[in-house]
């Protein structure tokens, strides 16, 4: 493998790499939000004058701020100016309640949060519990700004620091932290460097992606997500182009407005958001909009979803395996080499490797750990040693994703490794399952867990949200076993089938089948 690192200077700031790759581009539109535009000339100066406030106000190199704060343009300005400074900017995500704030806050030892207006009250209650009282900087509504509480808008009006005035930053230095969903426990501090960022742009973002200048970028998912941030800041801002932020959830008529009204080119989403858009009577006409190519991570993209959206828009979707660890996509599908039901072939830059609970390879066709390394691999989880240990293996990282290859190379999801079931004594993949069940016409979602039966077996047990117009019952239960069977090993089909008008999901749309075992326990 080409060894990548000889790409990259030792002493590498990538707030100050961004400035200056986007210092010709003068009035060209760098975002675009609810409320305002800003130039790539405008970004440069509220970049630097965001890091010239934080140092202001007492934030010294190395650092944490919390930023609780909604897709603006406050968001990027924030995030690159505190690495600017050679702060530590930690986005968290905004739909938390206030007991996971006042653990990040203690975890994290911010020494600051810049929050959206909306969120102060939250984040207030968040710092009673913590028992940690904090200075707030508030971006946007300043109704709702506390008495005590500073305008990011102000910091935006201080002297930039010069353009050579960055911190000194190694390639490896800290500049980052994202918190990992904490689906199995609290959330964990994922500690990326400068040079991670980096990495994802020229592995992914350029080669595979294909963002450009010309292009407009619309990612549903946020800038607080790994996947997010890459798709709305790192990709575009590393070739000049342009950025659709939305502050509001991204529901499919929020979704659809942006695509009609400000004709993006490259889009990201979710499954849960593909599959909602195609199944609302408000999806736009393909004539009224301009994308070229979509991304999709967070969970495996079903080979139907794919094929329908290719077929209404006449685009491709590029499914891809990503990672908080490793910031971005490093397994995906290709232009020009699609396999839909499969999560494609190895980004180039990263490795990947299957291998079993002893760390033998596994064969090809059989289901394995997935392992990868690359350039973009976090350094460790903030004070966890055991986690740290378990997750960072040398130059490898376990994913925690069990998936199989087959004989032409591509890599099929089989799912996480706490969701393997073992039913007859032969393992069972719930996303084989889900699979086939949504290729009825009849579903429009589902999620598949193992229920202990009478004597303690596991059998499968899939919960099925039907589309609108279908009626639930004995007869549709009946067919869709049926239709299950006609797909896959007998052993495999669910022994039981529960209708439900929505599946519990996290907010990036991935299901929550943690909750629905807690269901059958």
């Amino acid at each position: 493998m080409e060894n990548v690192h000889d790409r990259l200077p030792e002493r590498f700031n990538f707030a100050r790499h961004i400035l200056h790759i986007n210092s010709g581009r003068h009035g060209k539109i760098a975002y675009i939000d609810d409320t305002q535009q800003i130039t790539y000339d405008e970004l440069d100066r509220r970049v630097r004058s965001a890091a010239a406030g934080l140092l202001a106000l007492g934030v010294r190199p190395e650092e944490r701020i919390l930023l609780v704060m909604h897709d603006t343009v406050d968001m990027p300005v924030a995030l690159l100016g505190a690495m600017f400074a050679g702060i530590v900017p930690v986005p968290v995500n905004t739909l938390l309640p206030a007991d996971d704030y006042a653990y990040m806050l203690q975890h994290s030892g911010a020494k600051l949060a810049i929050v959206s207006g909306a969120l102060c009250n939250c984040v207030q209650q968040a710092m009673e519990q913590a028992g940690r009282q904090i200075p707030l900087i508030v971006s946007g509504d300043m109704e709702l700004m506390p008495a005590d509480a500073t305008a990011f808008s102000s910091l935006l009006e201080i002297e930039p620091l010069a353009a050579d005035a960055h911190a000194d930053t190694h390639a490896d230095h800290f500049a980052f932290w994202l918190y990992s969903s904490g689906s199995t426990g609290r959330p964990k501090g994922t500690v990326h460097t400068h040079a991670n960022l980096f990495w994802t742009a020229e592995l992914y973002g350029k080669p595979v992606l294909g963002v450009r200048e010309d292009d407009i970028v619309f990612s549903a998912a946020k800038l607080f997500f790994a996947y997010g941030l890459g798709n709305a800041l790192t990709f575009p801002l590393s070739v000049g182009a342009t950025t659709i932020l939305m502050a509001e959830r991204p529901t499919p008529n929020a979704v659809f407005q942006r695509l009609v009204a400000h004709k993006p080119t490259v889009f990201c989403g979710v499954p849960t958001l593909y599959v909602g858009m195609l199944a609302s009577d408000a999806l736009p006409s393909a004539e009224s909009t301009a994308i070229r190519i979509c991304a999709s991570a967070g969970e495996s993209l079903p080979r139907e979803v794919g094929e329908k959206f290719k077929a209404h828009f006449g685009c491709d979707i590029l499914d891809g395996l990503g990672s908080t660890e490793m910031l971005h996509i490093f397994l995906s599908n290709h232009p020009g080499d699609i396999r839909y039901g499969s999560t494609g072939k190895p980004v180039a830059g990263y490795e990947v490797a299957l291998r079993t609970e002893d760390g033998a390879p596994v064969p090809d066709g059989e289901v394995g750990d997935l392992y990868i390394r690359g350039p973009s691999a976090a350094l460790m989880y903030w004070n966890n040693r055991e986690k740290s240990g378990t997750t960072f293996q040398g130059h490898w990282v376990k994913s925690g994703d069990k998936y199989m290859v087959d004989a032409d190379g591509y890599y099929c999801y089989a799912g996480r490794s706490d969701d393997m079931l073992k039913v007859s004594g032969q393992y069972v993949s719930p996303i084989e399952v889900e699979a086939a069940l949504i290729a009825h016409p009849a579903v429009l979602e589902c999620a598949v867990v193992g229920k202990p039966d009478e004597e303690g077996l596991i059998k499968t047990m899939a919960y099925v949200v039907l589309r609108q117009g279908q009626s639930a019952g004995s007869a549709m239960e009946a067919e869709l076993k049926h239709f299950v069977k006609s797909r896959l090993a007998p052993h495999k089909y669910p022994r039981e089938i529960s209708f439900v008008d929505d599946l519990p999901k996290t907010a990036t749309g991935k299901i929550q089948r943690f909750k629905l075992r807690a269901l059958e326990s």
